[in-house]
């Protein structure tokens, strides 16, 4: 990821790697591996400290292996200096458990050209080993300044912000704090090792003032924030939660999580929220649907 500020340059996609699912991947579920992320995303969820069940977005965790496959089957491997994590949409069929052997697949759906760069949207598919589906989840994957002509195949499901809702108050307003160890203690437990996260020269070099957090780690705290806040801290009540990745946040800043009920139909009330760091939207159109 770099500062720079370019026209955009023009590459062609690949059409033929779309609707194919990459090799699957497996990965066995321990309490300690499900403590341990929520330690590193200050999960204050005793049931989520303690191993017992998932947190939402440690649902990247088992897939984090298969989910970038397809996009290199989409796109040059010369464009992935300007790849970023654009949106994450998680649909939970169930919450992940200790105990569980998960199988992932992965698969690019579409892809679409943009003023200001281009995305790719992958969709995966996390199974337990008896094939249930436990989850489904889209990826947007965007490309700054690249234009790849055209848009092709299908988009991830819309989540967009009602803009009317900043006229009124939040259901729930979270104080949250990104401590300066967070990104090396995020690393390990989500098995993300990019450096632009651990490494202050290369996020320098990258043109960045240092480093990062990850982005599924400020993801995380939301989660937590809206389940305490809407679903009595229950996990098993979560059916969707999406953001997009709007500015990036740093180790010692200080954010608020704010939350609006927006409606509910058929059992299931639905959430919309945003993340800030003072006025800026560090994750926004953020959606989230509670079983009630």
């Amino acid at each position: 990821m770099t500062a720079e500020t370019t026209a955009s340059r023009v590459v062609e996609f690949d059409d033929a790697g779309l609707e194919t699912w990459c090799d699957e991947e497996r990965f066995a579920v321990t309490a300690e591996r499900i403590a341990e992320y929520a330690a590193a995303t200050n999960d204050p969820i005793a049931a989520h400290r303690a191993g017992e069940v998932a947190s939402p977005v440690f649902g990247i965790v088992p897939v984090f292996e298969a989910m970038m496959m397809p996009v290199i089957d989409v796109a040059p491997m010369d464009v992935f200096g300007r790849v970023v994590h654009g949106e994450q949409d998680f649909h939970f069929h169930r919450a992940i458990q200790a105990g569980d052997r998960l199988v992932t697949r992965a698969k690019a759906v579409g892809y679409a050209s943009r003023s200001n760069g281009s995305t790719i949207t992958i969709l995966v598919e996390c199974r337990d080993e008896d094939g249930e589906l436990v989850n489904e989840q889209y990826l947007t994957a965007f490309f700054r300044n690249i234009d790849a002509g055209k848009s092709v195949g299908q988009a991830a499901p819309a989540h967009k912000f009602d803009e009317s809702l900043r006229a009124t108050e939040p259901f729930a307003v979270v104080a949250q704090h990104v401590d300066d160890d967070q990104t090396f203690r995020y690393a390990p437990a989500s098995g993300d090792p990019v450096p632009l996260h651990l490494d202050e020269q290369v996020a320098k070099d990258a043109g960045l003032p240092g480093i990062i957090a990850h982005g599924l780690c400020t993801m995380a705290f939301a989660s937590w924030a809206v389940l305490t806040e809407a679903a009595g801290s229950d996990v098993h009540r979560l059916r969707r939660f999406a953001v997009r990745f709007a500015k990036m946040v740093f180790p010692g800043d200080d954010l608020e999580t704010r939350i609006w009920k927006v409606g509910a139909r058929d059992g299931v009330t639905t959430y919309a929220f945003e993340t800030v760091r003072g006025t800026d939207v560090v994750l926004s159109d953020g959606l989230a649907e509670i079983a009630d």
